[in-house]
Protein backbone atom coordinates (compact mmCIF):
# COMPACT_ATOMS: atom_id res chain seq x y z
CA UNK A 1 0.00 0.00 0.00
CA UNK A 2 3.08 2.57 0.76
CA UNK A 3 4.46 1.80 -2.64
CA UNK A 4 0.89 2.37 -4.39
CA UNK A 5 0.88 5.78 -1.97
CA UNK A 6 3.83 6.69 -3.44
CA UNK A 7 3.39 5.85 -7.16
CA UNK A 8 0.35 7.38 -7.52
CA UNK A 9 1.06 10.80 -6.63
CA UNK A 10 4.16 11.02 -8.56
CA UNK A 11 2.50 9.48 -11.74
CA UNK A 12 0.30 12.70 -10.71
CA UNK A 13 3.14 15.24 -10.69
CA UNK A 14 4.28 13.75 -14.04
CA UNK A 15 0.81 13.80 -15.21
CA UNK A 16 -0.08 17.43 -14.66
CA UNK A 17 3.22 18.34 -15.25
CA UNK A 18 2.99 18.72 -18.76
CA UNK A 19 0.07 20.77 -19.61
CA UNK A 20 1.54 23.02 -17.12
CA UNK A 21 5.00 23.20 -19.29
CA UNK A 22 2.80 23.89 -22.31
CA UNK A 23 1.23 26.62 -20.07
CA UNK A 24 3.85 28.26 -18.86
CA UNK A 25 6.20 28.37 -22.34
CA UNK A 26 2.93 30.49 -23.27
CA UNK A 27 2.71 32.98 -20.17
CA UNK A 28 6.46 33.59 -20.97
CA UNK A 29 6.34 34.00 -24.43
CA UNK A 30 7.83 37.43 -26.26
CA UNK A 31 4.98 36.81 -28.54
CA UNK A 32 1.17 37.71 -28.11
CA UNK A 33 -0.93 34.87 -26.89
CA UNK A 34 -4.33 33.72 -26.46
CA UNK A 35 -3.32 34.43 -22.70
CA UNK A 36 -2.91 38.11 -23.53
CA UNK A 37 -6.79 38.58 -24.06
CA UNK A 38 -7.59 37.13 -20.68
CA UNK A 39 -4.68 39.27 -18.48
CA UNK A 40 -3.73 41.57 -20.42
CA UNK A 41 -5.76 44.27 -19.59
CA UNK A 42 -5.15 44.40 -16.40
CA UNK A 43 -1.12 43.80 -16.53
CA UNK A 44 -1.33 46.74 -19.00
CA UNK A 45 -3.19 49.08 -15.60
CA UNK A 46 -0.66 47.42 -13.41
CA UNK A 47 2.12 48.74 -15.79
CA UNK A 48 0.68 52.36 -16.09
CA UNK A 49 -0.18 52.49 -12.45
CA UNK A 50 3.44 51.47 -12.11
CA UNK A 51 5.36 53.87 -14.45
CA UNK A 52 6.88 50.41 -15.98
CA UNK A 53 8.55 50.49 -19.32
CA UNK A 54 8.00 46.90 -21.23
CA UNK A 55 10.53 46.91 -23.57
CA UNK A 56 12.94 44.44 -23.72
CA UNK A 57 16.12 44.60 -21.24
CA UNK A 58 19.60 44.11 -21.79
CA UNK A 59 21.14 41.50 -18.82
CA UNK A 60 22.79 44.31 -16.98
CA UNK A 61 19.53 46.40 -16.75
CA UNK A 62 17.44 42.91 -15.91
CA UNK A 63 19.44 42.42 -12.92
CA UNK A 64 19.52 45.88 -11.22
CA UNK A 65 15.75 45.92 -11.82
CA UNK A 66 15.66 42.66 -9.79
CA UNK A 67 18.23 43.96 -6.93
CA UNK A 68 16.76 47.04 -6.58
CA UNK A 69 13.34 45.79 -6.18
CA UNK A 70 14.01 43.26 -4.32
CA UNK A 71 16.18 46.00 -2.21
CA UNK A 72 12.85 47.84 -1.74
CA UNK A 73 10.31 44.81 -0.87
CA UNK A 74 13.35 43.88 1.69
CA UNK A 75 13.26 47.66 3.77
CA UNK A 76 9.39 47.94 3.68
CA UNK A 77 9.17 44.10 5.18
CA UNK A 78 11.67 44.82 8.19
CA UNK A 79 9.75 48.06 8.57
CA UNK A 80 6.23 46.43 9.27
CA UNK A 81 7.32 43.96 11.33
CA UNK A 82 10.20 45.63 13.32
CA UNK A 83 7.03 48.13 14.16
CA UNK A 84 3.85 45.45 14.21
CA UNK A 85 3.22 46.19 17.48
CA UNK A 86 1.91 49.42 17.48
CA UNK A 87 0.84 48.74 13.94
CA UNK A 88 -2.96 47.96 13.30
CA UNK A 89 -3.97 44.26 11.88
CA UNK A 90 -2.84 43.20 15.54
CA UNK A 91 -5.92 41.71 17.32
CA UNK A 92 -3.92 39.11 19.51
CA UNK A 93 -1.38 42.04 20.33
CA UNK A 94 1.54 40.53 19.67
CA UNK A 95 5.13 42.76 20.25
CA UNK A 96 7.63 43.52 17.64
CA UNK A 97 10.05 41.19 16.90
CA UNK A 98 13.59 42.47 18.27
CA UNK A 99 16.53 43.89 15.27
CA UNK A 100 18.29 40.80 14.43
CA UNK A 101 15.19 38.56 14.21
CA UNK A 102 13.52 40.76 11.56
CA UNK A 103 16.68 41.18 9.85
CA UNK A 104 17.01 37.14 9.55
CA UNK A 105 12.99 37.05 8.94
CA UNK A 106 12.85 39.71 5.87
CA UNK A 107 16.10 38.31 4.32
CA UNK A 108 14.23 34.71 4.86
CA UNK A 109 11.45 35.41 3.34
CA UNK A 110 13.04 37.43 0.69
CA UNK A 111 15.27 35.42 -0.62
CA UNK A 112 12.06 32.37 -0.87
CA UNK A 113 13.60 31.07 2.08
CA UNK A 114 11.40 30.73 4.29
CA UNK A 115 13.68 29.48 7.43
CA UNK A 116 11.89 30.81 10.45
CA UNK A 117 13.66 31.30 13.97
CA UNK A 118 10.57 32.55 15.46
CA UNK A 119 6.88 30.70 16.15
CA UNK A 120 4.70 31.94 12.92
CA UNK A 121 1.16 32.01 15.52
CA UNK A 122 3.01 33.41 18.33
CA UNK A 123 5.64 35.61 16.42
CA UNK A 124 3.73 37.95 13.54
CA UNK A 125 0.33 39.72 13.54
CA UNK A 126 -2.16 39.55 10.91
CA UNK A 127 -0.71 42.55 9.42
CA UNK A 128 3.03 40.99 9.22
CA UNK A 129 1.50 37.52 7.44
CA UNK A 130 -0.12 38.70 5.30
CA UNK A 131 1.66 42.41 4.42
CA UNK A 132 4.80 40.96 4.79
CA UNK A 133 4.81 36.89 4.99
CA UNK A 134 2.00 36.41 2.07
CA UNK A 135 3.15 39.52 -0.22
CA UNK A 136 7.33 37.75 0.03
CA UNK A 137 5.47 34.49 -0.83
CA UNK A 138 3.67 35.76 -4.21
CA UNK A 139 7.20 37.95 -5.11
CA UNK A 140 9.73 35.83 -4.32
CA UNK A 141 8.86 33.19 -6.56
CA UNK A 142 8.08 35.44 -8.88
CA UNK A 143 11.48 36.56 -9.11
CA UNK A 144 12.99 33.02 -9.63
CA UNK A 145 10.77 32.36 -11.88
CA UNK A 146 12.03 35.22 -13.82
CA UNK A 147 15.41 35.11 -13.58
CA UNK A 148 14.35 31.26 -15.36
CA UNK A 149 13.08 32.40 -18.25
CA UNK A 150 15.53 35.32 -18.66
CA UNK A 151 18.48 32.48 -18.32
CA UNK A 152 16.33 29.74 -20.81
CA UNK A 153 15.99 32.76 -23.67
CA UNK A 154 19.47 32.98 -23.34
CA UNK A 155 20.48 29.24 -24.12
CA UNK A 156 16.98 29.02 -26.21
CA UNK A 157 18.24 32.08 -28.69
CA UNK A 158 15.02 34.11 -27.99
CA UNK A 159 15.47 37.51 -29.18
CA UNK A 160 16.22 38.53 -25.86
CA UNK A 161 16.32 37.99 -22.33
CA UNK A 162 12.53 39.85 -21.95
CA UNK A 163 11.59 42.61 -19.07
CA UNK A 164 12.08 41.87 -15.25
CA UNK A 165 8.96 43.72 -14.61
CA UNK A 166 6.51 41.97 -17.17
CA UNK A 167 8.06 38.40 -16.15
CA UNK A 168 7.55 39.53 -12.29
CA UNK A 169 3.93 40.54 -13.12
CA UNK A 170 2.93 37.85 -15.38
CA UNK A 171 4.14 35.04 -13.10
CA UNK A 172 2.10 37.25 -10.34
CA UNK A 173 -0.97 37.19 -12.48
CA UNK A 174 -1.02 34.29 -14.80
CA UNK A 175 0.38 31.54 -12.68
CA UNK A 176 0.82 32.33 -8.33
CA UNK A 177 -2.58 34.04 -8.06
CA UNK A 178 -4.72 31.88 -10.04
CA UNK A 179 -3.27 28.66 -8.69
CA UNK A 180 -3.25 29.69 -4.94
CA UNK A 181 -6.73 31.23 -5.28
CA UNK A 182 -7.79 27.51 -6.53
CA UNK A 183 -5.48 25.71 -3.61
CA UNK A 184 -6.67 28.03 -1.45
CA UNK A 185 -10.81 27.49 -1.53
CA UNK A 186 -9.69 24.00 -1.58
CA UNK A 187 -7.98 24.01 1.85
CA UNK A 188 -10.68 25.82 3.01
CA UNK A 189 -13.37 23.15 2.22
CA UNK A 190 -11.38 20.80 4.07
CA UNK A 191 -11.20 23.06 7.23
CA UNK A 192 -8.17 24.99 7.12
CA UNK A 193 -9.06 28.20 8.39
CA UNK A 194 -9.57 31.60 6.59
CA UNK A 195 -10.11 34.51 9.42
CA UNK A 196 -9.07 37.72 10.71
CA UNK A 197 -10.98 36.79 14.03
CA UNK A 198 -8.53 37.21 16.79
CA UNK A 199 -6.91 33.96 18.79
CA UNK A 200 -10.13 31.71 20.09
CA UNK A 201 -10.38 31.08 23.79
CA UNK A 202 -11.98 27.94 24.72
CA UNK A 203 -12.79 26.31 28.20
CA UNK A 204 -11.81 21.98 27.94
CA UNK A 205 -13.15 19.59 29.77
CA UNK A 206 -11.32 19.57 32.77
CA UNK A 207 -12.19 23.72 33.03
CA UNK A 208 -9.12 25.10 32.24
CA UNK A 209 -8.70 28.00 29.64
CA UNK A 210 -7.32 27.01 25.69
CA UNK A 211 -5.96 29.46 23.58
CA UNK A 212 -6.68 28.74 20.28
CA UNK A 213 -4.28 30.34 17.02
CA UNK A 214 -5.91 31.13 14.37
CA UNK A 215 -6.27 33.43 11.41
CA UNK A 216 -5.57 34.05 7.47
CA UNK A 217 -4.12 30.39 7.11
CA UNK A 218 -5.33 28.92 3.97
CA UNK A 219 -4.11 31.80 2.15
CA UNK A 220 -0.32 31.22 3.43
CA UNK A 221 -0.81 27.53 2.82
CA UNK A 222 -1.81 28.09 -0.81
CA UNK A 223 1.12 29.86 -1.74
CA UNK A 224 3.14 28.67 0.55
CA UNK A 225 3.13 25.29 -1.19
CA UNK A 226 2.84 26.77 -4.76
CA UNK A 227 5.64 29.33 -4.66
CA UNK A 228 7.55 26.33 -3.24
CA UNK A 229 7.76 28.93 0.39
CA UNK A 230 7.68 26.85 3.36
CA UNK A 231 6.75 29.17 6.14
CA UNK A 232 3.97 28.11 7.92
CA UNK A 233 1.76 30.09 9.73
CA UNK A 234 2.24 27.85 12.88
CA UNK A 235 5.43 26.95 14.37
CA UNK A 236 4.78 23.17 13.65
CA UNK A 237 3.84 24.20 10.02
CA UNK A 238 2.25 21.70 7.50
CA UNK A 239 2.35 18.91 10.69
CA UNK A 240 -0.03 21.31 12.30
CA UNK A 241 -3.92 20.46 11.69
CA UNK A 242 -5.06 23.79 10.77
CA UNK A 243 -2.17 23.68 8.35
CA UNK A 244 -2.55 19.97 7.08
CA UNK A 245 -5.76 18.46 8.34
CA UNK A 246 -5.62 15.06 6.10
CA UNK A 247 -4.46 12.86 3.82
CA UNK A 248 -5.72 14.63 0.98
CA UNK A 249 -4.27 17.76 1.74
CA UNK A 250 -1.37 15.81 2.15
CA UNK A 251 -1.39 14.79 -0.99
CA UNK A 252 -2.71 18.55 -2.57
CA UNK A 253 0.43 19.69 -1.08
CA UNK A 254 3.01 17.80 -1.91
CA UNK A 255 1.35 18.20 -5.59
CA UNK A 256 1.23 22.04 -5.36
CA UNK A 257 4.94 22.39 -4.04
CA UNK A 258 5.92 20.07 -6.84
CA UNK A 259 4.13 21.31 -9.49
CA UNK A 260 5.87 24.12 -11.31
CA UNK A 261 9.27 22.80 -10.02
CA UNK A 262 8.19 19.53 -12.76
CA UNK A 263 7.39 21.35 -15.13
CA UNK A 264 10.13 23.63 -15.47
CA UNK A 265 12.29 21.34 -17.00
CA UNK A 266 9.99 20.20 -20.12
CA UNK A 267 8.95 24.12 -20.91
CA UNK A 268 12.87 24.09 -21.55
CA UNK A 269 11.86 21.47 -23.87
CA UNK A 270 9.26 23.26 -25.23
CA UNK A 271 11.28 26.86 -25.27
CA UNK A 272 14.35 24.97 -27.46
CA UNK A 273 11.98 23.56 -29.40
CA UNK A 274 13.88 20.07 -28.60
CA UNK A 275 10.75 18.46 -26.21
CA UNK A 276 13.62 15.12 -25.83
CA UNK A 277 15.93 17.91 -23.97
CA UNK A 278 13.83 18.80 -21.51
CA UNK A 279 12.54 15.16 -21.05
CA UNK A 280 16.43 14.14 -20.21
CA UNK A 281 16.51 17.26 -17.48
CA UNK A 282 13.45 16.07 -16.53
CA UNK A 283 14.53 12.41 -16.18
CA UNK A 284 18.32 12.82 -14.48
CA UNK A 285 16.67 14.82 -11.14
CA UNK A 286 13.24 12.26 -11.61
CA UNK A 287 16.53 9.69 -10.65
CA UNK A 288 18.07 11.47 -8.18
CA UNK A 289 14.86 12.04 -6.13
CA UNK A 290 13.76 8.20 -6.84
CA UNK A 291 17.15 7.38 -4.97
CA UNK A 292 16.32 9.76 -2.22
CA UNK A 293 13.08 8.94 -1.61
CA UNK A 294 13.74 5.27 -1.64
CA UNK A 295 16.41 5.80 1.05
CA UNK A 296 14.27 7.85 3.55
CA UNK A 297 11.91 5.48 2.85
CA UNK A 298 13.62 2.50 3.64
CA UNK A 299 15.36 3.50 6.63
CA UNK A 300 12.26 5.50 8.19
CA UNK A 301 10.27 2.14 7.68
CA UNK A 302 12.67 -0.27 9.34
CA UNK A 303 12.92 1.96 12.54
CA UNK A 304 15.55 2.92 14.33
CA UNK A 305 18.15 -0.27 15.48
CA UNK A 306 18.80 1.32 19.07
CA UNK A 307 15.32 1.04 20.20
CA UNK A 308 15.12 -2.37 19.04
CA UNK A 309 18.22 -3.31 20.94
CA UNK A 310 16.02 -2.35 24.24
CA UNK A 311 13.20 -4.38 23.24
CA UNK A 312 10.90 -1.63 21.59
CA UNK A 313 8.95 -2.68 18.44
CA UNK A 314 9.47 -1.42 15.48
CA UNK A 315 7.08 -2.94 13.01
CA UNK A 316 5.32 0.53 12.40
CA UNK A 317 9.33 2.00 11.76
CA UNK A 318 10.34 5.08 12.86
CA UNK A 319 7.14 7.28 13.85
CA UNK A 320 8.70 9.50 16.24
CA UNK A 321 8.41 13.01 15.35
CA UNK A 322 5.80 12.05 12.48
CA UNK A 323 1.92 12.65 12.70
CA UNK A 324 -0.16 9.06 12.81
CA UNK A 325 -2.37 10.42 10.26
CA UNK A 326 0.43 10.70 7.99
CA UNK A 327 2.18 7.32 8.18
CA UNK A 328 6.02 6.36 7.18
CA UNK A 329 4.94 6.70 3.13
CA UNK A 330 3.37 10.22 3.10
CA UNK A 331 6.21 11.81 5.69
CA UNK A 332 8.63 10.24 3.40
CA UNK A 333 7.48 11.62 0.50
CA UNK A 334 6.73 15.00 1.98
CA UNK A 335 9.98 15.19 3.52
CA UNK A 336 11.59 14.07 -0.05
CA UNK A 337 9.67 16.55 -2.29
CA UNK A 338 9.62 19.62 0.45
CA UNK A 339 13.28 19.29 0.15
CA UNK A 340 14.03 18.06 -3.63
CA UNK A 341 11.63 21.55 -4.67
CA UNK A 342 13.48 23.59 -1.77
CA UNK A 343 10.21 24.37 -0.33
CA UNK A 344 10.77 23.52 3.60
CA UNK A 345 7.53 22.69 4.71
CA UNK A 346 7.49 20.20 6.98
CA UNK A 347 4.71 17.38 7.89
CA UNK A 348 6.65 16.10 10.32
CA UNK A 349 9.98 16.43 12.64
CA UNK A 350 13.67 16.06 10.14
CA UNK A 351 15.33 16.54 13.65
CA UNK A 352 13.68 13.31 14.26
CA UNK A 353 14.70 11.57 11.57
CA UNK A 354 16.99 8.03 11.28
CA UNK A 355 20.24 9.09 10.32
CA UNK A 356 20.54 7.50 6.70
CA UNK A 357 17.19 8.78 6.47
CA UNK A 358 18.19 12.15 7.14
CA UNK A 359 20.64 12.07 4.58
CA UNK A 360 18.58 12.24 1.94
CA UNK A 361 16.69 15.97 1.98
CA UNK A 362 20.68 17.19 3.41
CA UNK A 363 22.26 15.77 0.00
CA UNK A 364 18.90 17.08 -2.27
CA UNK A 365 19.30 20.65 -0.38
CA UNK A 366 23.25 19.77 -0.97
CA UNK A 367 22.37 19.25 -4.75
CA UNK A 368 20.19 22.09 -5.36
CA UNK A 369 19.65 20.98 -8.39
CA UNK A 370 16.81 17.77 -7.81
CA UNK A 371 13.70 19.68 -9.34
CA UNK A 372 14.90 22.73 -6.58
CA UNK A 373 12.64 25.79 -6.29
CA UNK A 374 10.07 27.95 -8.71
CA UNK A 375 13.35 28.45 -11.54
CA UNK A 376 16.16 28.30 -9.47
CA UNK A 377 16.28 24.15 -9.45
CA UNK A 378 15.79 24.44 -13.13
CA UNK A 379 18.98 26.74 -13.59
CA UNK A 380 21.30 25.01 -11.61
CA UNK A 381 20.59 21.64 -13.47
CA UNK A 382 21.26 23.46 -16.62
CA UNK A 383 24.49 24.78 -15.18
CA UNK A 384 25.45 21.42 -14.26
CA UNK A 385 24.69 20.35 -17.79
CA UNK A 386 27.20 23.09 -19.65
CA UNK A 387 29.60 21.79 -17.22
CA UNK A 388 28.88 18.42 -18.47
CA UNK A 389 29.40 19.71 -22.17
CA UNK A 390 32.42 21.45 -21.32
CA UNK A 391 33.78 18.66 -19.89
CA UNK A 392 32.81 16.13 -22.21
CA UNK A 393 34.37 18.93 -24.83
CA UNK A 394 37.53 18.94 -23.29
CA UNK A 395 37.84 15.03 -22.84
CA UNK A 396 37.53 15.06 -26.69
CA UNK A 397 39.46 18.04 -28.01
CA UNK A 398 36.27 20.06 -29.24
CA UNK A 399 35.03 23.09 -28.55
CA UNK A 400 32.03 23.04 -26.48
CA UNK A 401 28.24 23.44 -27.66
CA UNK A 402 25.11 23.77 -25.86
CA UNK A 403 22.18 24.23 -27.63
CA UNK A 404 24.21 25.40 -30.86
CA UNK A 405 25.66 27.96 -28.42
CA UNK A 406 29.86 27.63 -27.96
CA UNK A 407 31.10 27.37 -24.26
CA UNK A 408 33.74 29.64 -23.85
CA UNK A 409 36.16 30.59 -20.77
CA UNK A 410 33.58 33.36 -19.76
CA UNK A 411 30.53 31.37 -19.28
CA UNK A 412 32.51 28.75 -17.42
CA UNK A 413 34.15 31.02 -15.09
CA UNK A 414 30.94 32.47 -14.48
CA UNK A 415 28.95 29.29 -14.14
CA UNK A 416 32.14 27.50 -11.70
CA UNK A 417 31.75 30.16 -9.27
CA UNK A 418 27.90 29.72 -8.99
CA UNK A 419 28.78 26.13 -8.31
CA UNK A 420 31.82 26.73 -5.73
CA UNK A 421 29.77 29.57 -4.05
CA UNK A 422 27.14 26.96 -2.88
CA UNK A 423 29.53 24.98 -0.60
CA UNK A 424 31.59 27.54 0.23
CA UNK A 425 28.71 29.30 2.01
CA UNK A 426 27.88 25.95 3.88
CA UNK A 427 30.58 24.64 5.09
CA UNK A 428 32.83 27.81 5.93
CA UNK A 429 30.09 29.44 8.65
CA UNK A 430 29.35 25.73 9.44
CA UNK A 431 32.93 24.90 10.49
CA UNK A 432 32.87 28.34 12.39
CA UNK A 433 29.81 27.28 14.06
CA UNK A 434 31.14 24.42 15.26
CA UNK A 435 34.53 25.45 16.26
CA UNK A 436 33.09 28.31 18.73
CA UNK A 437 30.77 29.07 22.06
CA UNK A 438 28.50 31.06 19.81
CA UNK A 439 27.38 28.70 17.68
CA UNK A 440 27.54 24.95 19.50
CA UNK A 441 25.68 26.29 21.92
CA UNK A 442 23.04 26.05 20.33
CA UNK A 443 23.38 22.30 19.88
CA UNK A 444 20.60 20.50 21.49
CA UNK A 445 22.20 16.77 20.57
CA UNK A 446 26.10 16.67 21.10
CA UNK A 447 27.67 14.05 18.96
CA UNK A 448 27.44 13.34 15.71
CA UNK A 449 23.93 14.35 15.80
CA UNK A 450 24.76 18.17 16.51
CA UNK A 451 27.19 18.45 13.36
CA UNK A 452 23.96 17.27 11.35
CA UNK A 453 22.20 19.74 12.97
CA UNK A 454 24.66 22.55 12.29
CA UNK A 455 25.17 21.94 8.57
CA UNK A 456 21.95 21.14 7.97
CA UNK A 457 20.76 24.61 9.09
CA UNK A 458 23.23 26.43 6.65
CA UNK A 459 22.38 23.97 3.71
CA UNK A 460 18.88 24.66 4.32
CA UNK A 461 19.46 28.84 4.21
CA UNK A 462 22.13 28.43 1.25
CA UNK A 463 19.61 26.38 -0.84
CA UNK A 464 16.89 28.98 -0.19
CA UNK A 465 14.66 26.16 1.66
CA UNK A 466 14.17 27.16 5.12
CA UNK A 467 13.60 23.78 6.50
CA UNK A 468 15.71 22.66 9.59
CA UNK A 469 16.82 20.58 12.25
CA UNK A 470 14.44 22.00 14.80
CA UNK A 471 16.54 20.84 18.09
CA UNK A 472 18.74 23.68 16.88
CA UNK A 473 18.47 27.09 19.33
CA UNK A 474 19.00 29.19 16.77
CA UNK A 475 17.07 32.41 18.23
CA UNK A 476 20.33 33.90 18.54
CA UNK A 477 22.71 36.83 17.17
CA UNK A 478 24.71 34.37 15.88
CA UNK A 479 22.37 32.22 14.10
CA UNK A 480 20.13 35.41 13.00
CA UNK A 481 23.23 37.17 11.36
CA UNK A 482 25.18 34.19 9.86
CA UNK A 483 21.90 32.37 8.33
CA UNK A 484 21.02 35.60 7.15
CA UNK A 485 23.90 36.59 5.24
CA UNK A 486 24.02 32.99 3.79
CA UNK A 487 20.60 33.31 2.76
CA UNK A 488 21.17 36.24 0.76
CA UNK A 489 24.05 34.92 -0.39
CA UNK A 490 23.23 31.36 -2.06
CA UNK A 491 19.94 33.70 -3.27
CA UNK A 492 21.85 36.91 -5.49
CA UNK A 493 25.34 35.77 -6.12
CA UNK A 494 24.47 32.61 -8.82
CA UNK A 495 21.23 35.30 -9.75
CA UNK A 496 23.81 37.42 -10.71
CA UNK A 497 26.08 34.98 -12.59
CA UNK A 498 23.68 33.51 -14.60
CA UNK A 499 21.78 36.28 -15.56
CA UNK A 500 25.03 37.78 -16.91
CA UNK A 501 25.54 33.92 -18.79
CA UNK A 502 21.99 34.33 -20.39
CA UNK A 503 23.11 38.17 -21.78
CA UNK A 504 26.58 36.27 -22.38
CA UNK A 505 24.86 33.65 -24.42
CA UNK A 506 21.94 35.38 -26.24
CA UNK A 507 24.81 37.62 -27.92
CA UNK A 508 26.77 34.61 -29.78
CA UNK A 509 25.80 33.46 -32.78
CA UNK A 510 24.07 30.38 -33.16
CA UNK A 511 26.57 27.52 -34.71
CA UNK A 512 25.35 24.65 -36.97
CA UNK A 513 25.20 21.33 -36.09
CA UNK A 514 27.89 19.11 -37.79
CA UNK A 515 28.20 15.18 -37.47
CA UNK A 516 31.15 15.97 -34.59
CA UNK A 517 27.94 17.92 -32.65
CA UNK A 518 27.86 17.20 -29.35
CA UNK A 519 24.38 15.69 -28.84
CA UNK A 520 22.34 16.76 -25.44
CA UNK A 521 18.83 15.04 -25.72
CA UNK A 522 20.07 11.35 -25.36
CA UNK A 523 21.02 8.83 -22.89
CA UNK A 524 24.55 9.35 -23.26
CA UNK A 525 24.01 12.34 -22.12
CA UNK A 526 21.71 12.10 -19.29
CA UNK A 527 24.50 9.50 -17.61
CA UNK A 528 27.39 12.24 -18.04
CA UNK A 529 24.97 14.88 -16.43
CA UNK A 530 24.11 12.43 -13.76
CA UNK A 531 28.02 11.57 -13.22
CA UNK A 532 29.08 15.51 -13.37
CA UNK A 533 26.34 16.22 -10.44
CA UNK A 534 27.17 13.07 -8.31
CA UNK A 535 31.21 13.72 -8.67
CA UNK A 536 30.78 16.90 -7.72
CA UNK A 537 28.46 16.96 -4.53
CA UNK A 538 30.76 14.08 -3.22
CA UNK A 539 33.70 15.81 -3.46
CA UNK A 540 32.48 18.54 -2.01
CA UNK A 541 30.27 17.22 0.73
CA UNK A 542 30.92 13.71 1.47
CA UNK A 543 33.13 14.56 4.35
CA UNK A 544 31.06 16.50 6.57
CA UNK A 545 28.18 13.94 5.58
CA UNK A 546 30.55 11.09 6.93
CA UNK A 547 31.68 13.05 9.85
CA UNK A 548 27.16 13.50 10.46
CA UNK A 549 24.95 11.54 9.42
CA UNK A 550 27.07 7.98 8.79
CA UNK A 551 28.82 8.38 12.09
CA UNK A 552 25.92 8.74 14.09
CA UNK A 553 24.50 5.74 11.99
CA UNK A 554 27.51 3.39 13.02
CA UNK A 555 26.99 4.43 16.46
CA UNK A 556 23.26 3.08 16.75
CA UNK A 557 23.51 0.18 15.02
Amino acid sequence: MDFLQIGVVLALVVILAIPMAKYLTNVYSLEITKQDSMFGKIERVIFKLSGIDTNDMRWQQYAKALLLSNLVMFIISYIIIRFQGVLPGNPSKIDSMEPLLVFNTAASFLTNTNLQHYSGESGLSYLSQMAVIIFLMFTTPATGLSLCMAFLRGLTNQRSIGNFYVDLIRSITRVLLPLSILIGLVLVSQGVPQTLNPTAIATTLEGATQNIARGPVAALESIKHIGTNGGGFFGVNSAHPFENPNGFTNVLEILSMFLIPAALPLTFGYMARNKKQGWILFSAMGLMLLVFLSMTYINEKNGNPALEKIGLSQENGSMEGKEVRFGIAQSALFTSVTTAATTGSVNNMHDTLTPLGGIAPLAMMMLNCVFGGDGVGTVNILMYSVMAVFLAGLMVGRTPEFLGKKIEGKEMKLIAIAILLHPLIILVPSAIALATQLGSSAISNPGFHGISQVVYEFTSSAANNGSGFEGLGDNTPFWNISTGLVMLFGRYFSMIAMIAVAGSLLAKKRVPETIGTFKTDNSTFLVILLATVLIIGALTFFPVIALGPIAEWLTIR
